[in-house]
C-alpha cells in the first residue's frame, strides 16, 4: 500500500465520519427548532 493509497483511505474515512456527524447535527438543530426529541418518541 503506497502513501497515496493510505492518504486516500484516511480521507475517505474522515469524509464518511464528517457526513454522518453533519447529518446528526442537522437533525439535532431541526429537532430543537420543532421541539421534538432526537431519537424518536416523545417525553410527554
Amino acid at each position: 500500500m503506497t502513501l497515496t493509497q493510505k492518504r486516500l483511505l484516511i480521507l475517505a474515512v474522515i469524509a464518511v465520519a464528517a457526513f454522518v456527524l453533519g447529518r446528526l447535527a442537522v437533525r439535532g438543530v431541526l429537532n430543537l427548532l420543532v421541539g421534538g426529541t432526537l431519537f424518536g418518541g416523545s417525553f410527554l
